[in-house]
């Protein structure tokens, strides 16, 4: 990683150079019921992350270890990318909060006698993207693919024990995005990109944008993650960032609601990892913003909460649909994932538009309620049918006994 100046200063020009044709079709693309995903691989790596299918990973991005318990209180277990490090101190601090971290392989993280909680190392930051000059004035190309590759070599070279993770940007989701520079609608670059490491994720943040052609479209989470599971191989993971600040949006921050929502979204389509972006770049640089904002702390904190209390069948392969889901406004307008675990069946649904909906699940057998988790509520079948309502951009989480 380079300095915080040019970090910040990087992803400040980030989210506003986005161009893309207004006249798109998004939902269309997802709606299908996600299925077949791989679960979670980490036992080939001694140290990578715990292979235990009650762990998923919930990181948070680029913070300083001083508050990592308080992250640790809000759900989060992981740490991706420390500030000028990793150092002693801060692999100290972390391990004292019980936090995992992902972070730039030094000779400092190689020896230090905490470097048990390093679960990954950390391949850069948004290679794919036009590269700020030394000088400031301008950007050259991105970084080729190629020394992506080299660069992964030498990682594992010196230690083959964790996985490597690498991060990509907006690209991902979109192929005119203007960031890229001169390799600007060229999605044929990742593939290659993600031959460098084992691990993969992406960002983008459409809840704060400011392009009307982008702003709100929750659905551009989705698009990124389906394409990242369409390029790695089934011996890679997927994870994904979380916008849960304004960044640098002045007018509106991302609600608790729309959090969620893509929060599910990247778990139904085939993340098996967050990492929520909480920085803060306008109107003032503010590094931990989302623990000045008990609204946000508390959402995400719930949300956390949940995630852990199903990790085991988040982390369960994924099923082909047990029963017949369907939607008032049409397939395109929801998408679906299915588990089983410890005896019971699951169906975790998410809205893929700003309009609410119909549900209408058929019932596998007469009699049998349908739990709707964390709303403290059953569904009754009726006449074979089990019916619901999701608002738009809504998530509806189902447990009933198989």
């Amino acid at each position: 990683m380079g300095n915080r100046d040019r970090q910040v200063a990087r992803r400040s020009w980030m989210i506003g150079a986005l161009g893309m044709p207004a006249a798109i079709s998004l939902a269309g693309n997802w709606a299908k019921t996600a299925w077949g995903t791989p679960p979670q691989r980490y036992e080939r790596w001694e140290n990578g992350p715990p292979a235990d299918p009650n762990f998923f990973p919930i990181a948070v991005w680029v913070q300083a270890p001083r508050n990592a318990a308080k992250y640790r209180a809000a759900g989060i277990n992981t740490y991706v990318g420390l500030w000028n490090g990793p150092t002693n101190d801060q692999l100290e601090q972390l391990d004292r909060a019980g936090m995992k971290v992902v972070c730039d392989q030094n000779d400092i993280a190689l020896r230090s006698e905490h470097r048990d909680i390093i679960i990954a190392w950390m391949h850069g930051d948004e290679p794919d993207n036009a590269q700020a000059k030394r000088d400031g004035k301008g950007y050259d190309p991105p970084i080729l693919p190629e020394k992506i590759v080299r660069d992964y070599q030498q990682i594992q070279k010196k230690d083959p024990t964790r996985p490597v993770l690498l991060n990509l940007g907006q690209g991902v989701a979109y192929d005119q995005y203007i960031g890229r520079g001169t390799r600007r609608n060229h999605p044929e670059d990742y593939p290659e990109y993600i031959r460098g490491c084992d691990i993969v994720s992406f960002d983008i943040y459409p809840a704060v944008h400011d392009k009307p052609e982008v702003a709100g479209k929750l659905e551009f989470v989705a698009r990124g993650v389906n394409r990242l599971r369409e390029w790695a191989s089934d011996e890679q993971v997927v994870w994904n960032c979380i916008e849960c600040s304004r960044i640098s949006n002045t007018k509106r921050k991302p609600t608790v609601d729309e959090i969620r929502a893509e929060v599910w979204m990247s778990i139904i389509h085939g993340s098996r990892g967050l990492i929520y972006f909480v920085h803060q770049f306008e109107p003032s640089f503010v590094e931990a913003s989302v623990l000045q904002d008990g609204e946000l702390l508390a959402g995400i904190t719930e949300i956390n909460e949940q995630i852990d209390s199903l990790a085991a069948v988040i982390n369960a392969p994924e099923r082909k649909a047990l029963t017949k889901l369907s939607s008032s406004q049409g397939d395109a307008a929801i998408a679906a994932s299915w588990r089983s675990h410890g005896g019971k069946d699951y169906c975790f649904v998410v809205g893929m538009t700003d309009q609410p909906t119909e549900l209408e699940l058929a019932s596998p057998r007469e009699g049998i309620r349908v739990d709707v988790l964390g709303e403290s509520r059953f569904l009754e079948p009726r006449a074979g049918k089990i019916r619901d309502s999701l608002p738009g951009y809504g998530v509806r989480l189902y447990r009933w006994d198989q």
